[in-house]
């Protein structure tokens, strides 16, 4: 007899900590979805969220690490419409994706959410991002008492060492890893598999919902 295999979905998984995740998961005994702007979904899009998780039908796994990108500076300088614009990506598009794919989602299936440091540590000129993860954290816990028994848990990593920096100056770049790597009590910056691990113990470990799941190096102690 053939094992049924284990469906995962993975937003935004095509490269950083999404391929990294995806490249954890895929086996003979998996089937993993990938989907972003690149292969055709736009998050933000309710309609095209809906259409997508029903062209896919049952699956067992849904990983969201899409969004990442949202404007920095102040309160008072950063125009309104550039902040809508990072919420409804990452915010409103792990909400679409979530509301979605759960009436697809397998009883003993989990939903793993992404958000980041910032949600609890206070830097200046990153309140969107701050905001944006701060309320993906509070959502993560609604929906794990909403959804059960699927289990809902999110991931947040620190600063990462992906492709997510190649555009920025090579200088710019090395400088920022340095100085972080003084600052942490790791002594070094994560890459993308290693916070790929903390998404591995989210989908399996059976007795973990509504967690939040810090991978920075501690920099939220530091």
């Amino acid at each position: 007899m053939n094992q049924e295999k284990t469906t995962f979905v993975i937003i935004g998984g095509t490269s950083g900590i999404g391929e990294a995740i995806a490249q954890k998961f895929i086996n003979e005994n998996t089937t993993v979805h990938i989907a972003n702007r690149s292969t055709g979904l736009d998050i933000s899009d309710e309609n095209a969220v809906h259409h997508y998780f029903e062209s896919i039908g049952p699956i067992d796994h849904l990983i969201i690490t899409a969004g990442s990108f949202a404007p920095s500076g102040k309160v008072i300088d950063i125009a309104i419409e550039e902040a809508k614009t990072a919420f409804d990506i990452k915010f409103w598009g792990s909400i679409h994706a979530a509301k979605h794919a759960a009436r697809y989602l397998k009883p003993k299936g989990s939903i793993t959410l992404t958000t980041g440091m910032l949600s609890r540590k206070v830097i200046a000129n990153t309140y969107t991002k701050s905001a944006i993860n701060a309320a993906l954290e509070a959502v993560t816990k609604v929906l794990a008492k909403e959804l059960a028994p699927i289990r809902v848990n999110a991931v947040s990593p620190g600063l990462t060492a992906t492709t997510a920096y190649k555009n920025m100056n090579t200088t710019t770049r090395e400088t920022m890893y340095d100085n972080a790597k003084k600052n942490l009590p790791v002594g070094n910056i994560g890459n993308a598999s290693d916070v790929a691990m903390a998404y591995v113990l989210a989908v399996t470990n059976p007795y973990m919902t509504g967690s939040i799941i810090d991978v920075d190096g501690g920099a939220l102690i530091n």
